[in-house]
């Protein structure tokens, strides 16, 4: 592919694919970094005689013909995949507040975002709120506040909880994962299931009365639900998990982020939001 034109051109070719900060002034060359293997030896003048050498065998019974190993190439991935899920959900269990879940998860590198985000992204608000919000992952800004929802959505997002008469420390704020995807990249499947023992967790500890899940992958993750959210805004569903005091309700509404590129549904935000207060309104007095 050859760019014409001037830096500009370059730098939406950069933008396009996912490039949305820098780190340095000058540009890296990794390859030139990467050290020669060792114990390298130099190809020999003469190709070998080829020597046909039985795979290895697995171990059976004196009544079976020995069979050989299978490759199982995604096997090491698979495994390290379930030793951070089995590694996150006893981190959280034995989180018995809200600042011994964080430092949990300070201390969690089951979750390969961690190594190339810069923050931690947990929470933001109160955690004794009535109101919890969740949403899918943190972007470029609140990787470098440490702080959910502080972007351009999260500014739509105080905007749309002021015209309900609420602060965003009256509201609880997190998302699906706790740190942010390269070039803002929708979480894998893997990253959202290392995490969700922590959000759990996090949902039992702050036993808020209302869950709102904002874009459809924070509501398939937390509601089990896979059709659009324009399907799922309006209605409104139990969660539970195994600890938790009490079933919590839960609905889902269009992210602050399609609301910036889709105005025209911000009607029906304001319809969601007005809902929810007249349904937090009816558990007055009940904590």
């Amino acid at each position: 592919m050859q760019l014409k034109g001037s830096a500009r051109g370059v730098l939406a070719w950069h933008i396009e694919a996912g490039v949305d900060e820098t780190i340095g002034n000058e540009p890296i060359d990794r390859f030139a970094l990467r050290k020669p293997p060792k114990n390298l030896r130099p190809a020999p003048q003469q190709a070998p005689k080829l020597v046909s050498t039985p795979p290895p065998y697995e171990q059976t019974n004196a009544d079976s013909p020995a069979q050989p190993l299978k490759s199982t190439p995604g096997h090491a991935t698979a495994v390290n995949g379930e030793n951070s899920l089995h590694t996150s959900v006893q981190l959280a269990e034995a989180a018995g507040s809200v600042a011994e879940l964080r430092a949990a998860l300070e201390t969690f590198d089951g979750c390969a975002l961690k190594k190339t985000a810069t923050n931690l992204v947990f929470i933001d608000g109160n955690p004794l709120a009535r109101l919890m919000f969740v949403g899918e992952a943190p972007g470029a800004e609140e990787d470098r506040q440490g702080l959910p929802f502080v972007g351009p959505s999260g500014r739509l997002l105080d905007k749309m909880l002021a015209s309900i008469g609420f602060l965003r420390s009256d509201v609880l704020i997190s998302n699906t994962v706790f740190w942010r995807p390269p070039g803002n990249r929708t979480p894998t499947p893997q990253e959202t299931a290392v995490c969700m023992p922590f959000l759990e967790r996090l949902v039992e500890l702050t036993n808020p009365d209302i869950l709102v899940t904002l874009g459809g992958p924070a509501a398939k993750a937390m509601l089990g639900e896979t059709q659009g959210v324009g399907r799922l805004r309006g209605r409104w569903f139990t969660y539970q998990t195994a600890r938790i005091s009490h079933p919590v309700d839960a609905t889902a509404m269009f992210h602050p982020a399609y609301l910036l590129r889709s105005p025209g549904q911000k009607r029906e935000a304001w319809r969601d939001l007005v809902a929810i207060k007249h349904r937090l309104a009816g558990y007055a007095g009940t904590r």
